[in-house]
């Protein structure tokens, strides 16, 4: 994900890879420090399939707080 600022506005949404052809399932829109709280709250099985959508750029959750 490309630099960007704990109060930049995302996208928090689940992927559900069982449903036929997937379905997006959005979480919450707002600051990325909240989508980032939200997330951590949810069961290891949900954030598997957590990502986060800013205007340019697209990153699992997951991935993201490895680095």
């Amino acid at each position: 994900m490309r630099s960007t600022g704990d109060s930049v506005s995302v996208r928090l949404y689940h992927l559900d890879g069982e449903a036929e052809g997937g379905a997006a399932s959005t979480l919450f829109y707002g600051p990325l420090v909240e989508a980032l709280r939200l997330a951590d709250q949810q069961p290891a099985e949900v954030q598997e399939g957590l990502f986060i959508a800013t205007d340019n750029d697209v990153v699992a959750y997951l991935d993201l707080i490895e680095t």
